[in-house]
């Protein structure tokens, strides 16, 4: 499955690796792509084997520091 989701506040390539290794621990996540767009709405790409909460994604997004919008 794959889950897109806009995510605010990142600006480097160390923002893009904090979200991608955060979600990568969620159960059920396969790979994560970060398209950025500095300063603005990046979107990230989830591909998971099962289907994912929205909670879910939020939680691990705001442990790296950023929120999904």
């Amino acid at each position: 499955m794959n889950t897109t989701v806009n995510v605010s506040g990142m600006t480097c390539g160390h923002c893009v690796a904090s979200v991608k290794e955060e979600l990568a621990e969620v159960p059920g996540v396969t790979s994560v792509a970060v398209d950025l767009n500095a300063g603005g709405l990046s979107p990230v790409t989830i591909e998971s084997s099962r289907e994912l909460t929205s909670d879910e994604i939020s939680a691990a997004v705001e442990e790296a520091g950023y929120a999904v919008v």
